[in-house]
């Protein structure tokens, strides 16, 4: 297998898209079996892109508040899923592009959502809300195959601040994290039932987490990236041991110098992990849109690959196309744009920033400081 460098070495832009009107583009998803590509929009709508030339088959309007991600069912993957903070999470069939939700999941009316995800045999949904009246935060759940049965659950103890992350296991269809704003990163097997009981580990970030993604050979790590570019990688796998959890730990990558000419990066985009290469990818970037492919293991970060000349201002998002070996990424320009190695676009002019006044920011909070904690034993 050629290794990750090597394929990355040789990325450069061969397409690029824009919308007809100026909006951030937040959260791309890759459909597993067919070629499209979902992306959610600071304008409350959902877009359809041909995943090999880019151009937009479809639109999905219905939410009336940002939306918090979007992602393709893993077993049916004409449908595409997408939540808000209107309190929905809508179900899309992609099979008829510009038609209404096939699907609406709603909970308590006073319920905003900031986060949301299927597991891995697309039978259960969870939304993670935003605090409430300074009470606790909520994971909301759903049985996917009752339509129509209700909510299925609430664990309402584990986090007391909006809920920013929720990242079903890859394998596993009853293992859960959760990241939030009050620095938690808890990690549940449901299928203990009780949330006390359900609650395997909690993890510290020190801050505000932002992003949360299972990594490893054998997804037993958990990355996490704080809102102010904190970075963090838990070893699951040793929850039974005396071994300590912490694979490697920054408050601020910012301070780190894994760029060539000994500068570092302006913010965090995200983290995966790539199986055929079994490596942790993670992706930052430059407030005048140039980004940076690194490589995150114990020993830290180290840059694989810069990309410059093609996003404006901050990038948003990004996806790994294992079959085409292409990069996909999206930002606050409008722009959509697909790396490939070798490629050439048919025009290198580099596009002017279409950056645009968004109501979607950040929040940042003081938040409460937690110790690490792993499963009590029964004696």
């Amino acid at each position: 297998m050629e290794a990750l460098e090597e394929k990355l070495s040789g990325l450069s832009i061969v397409r690029r898209s824009c919308p007809e009107e100026p909006t951030y583009l937040l959260d791309v998803s890759l459909q597993p079996s067919g070629g499209l590509l979902a992306v959610s929009c600071s304008n409350f709508t959902v877009h359809l892109h041909n995943k090999d030339t880019l151009s937009q088959v479809g639109e999905y309007r219905g939410h009336s508040g940002p939306l918090c991600g979007v992602t393709f069912g893993h077993t049916s993957s004409h449908l595409l899923y997408s939540g808000s903070a209107d309190g929905t999470v809508r179900v899309w069939d992609t099979r008829r592009p510009g038609t209404e939700a096939v699907q609406v999941f709603k909970s308590d009316p006073s319920h905003s959502f900031c986060s949301f995800d299927t597991n891995c045999g697309d039978s259960l949904l969870c939304a993670g809300t935003e605090q409430l009246n300074d009470e606790d935060s909520f994971l909301v759940f759903w049985d996917l195959r009752k339509p129509g049965s209700g909510l299925l659950g609430v664990y309402s103890e584990s986090h007391s601040d909006d809920i920013t992350q929720v990242r079903f296991h890859p394998r596993d269809k009853d293992r859960l994290a959760s990241g939030s704003t009050d620095g938690l990163v808890n990690v549940f097997d449901l299928s203990r039932g009780s949330e006390e009981d359900a609650l395997l580990a909690t993890c510290n970030s020190d801050s505000s987490a932002g992003w949360v993604c299972w990594s490893g050979p054998e997804h037993t790590q958990l990355l996490c990236l704080s809102h102010d570019e904190g970075l963090h990688l838990w070893d699951l796998g040793q929850l039974d041991t005396d071994q300590p959890l912490t694979i490697f730990s920054t408050p601020d990558t910012r301070s780190l110098t894994p760029l060539a000419d000994g500068d570092g990066v302006d913010y965090l985009v995200g983290g995966r992990w790539l199986e055929d290469a079994q490596k942790l990818l993670v992706v930052g970037g430059k407030n005048n849109g140039d980004l940076h492919l690194m490589e995150c293991d114990a020993k830290g970060l180290r840059l694989l690959r810069s990309l410059e000349g093609g996003h404006t201002s901050t990038v948003r998002c990004f996806l790994w196309d294992v079959v085409a070996e292409a990069l996909v990424t999206g930002g606050e320009d409008a722009q959509l744009l697909l790396w490939k190695p070798g490629g050439e676009e048919l025009t290198t002019k580099k596009r002017e920033s279409m950056k645009s006044e968004s109501a979607l920011k950040l929040k940042t909070r003081p938040h409460k400081k937690h110790g690490c904690h792993r499963e009590k034993k029964a004696t």
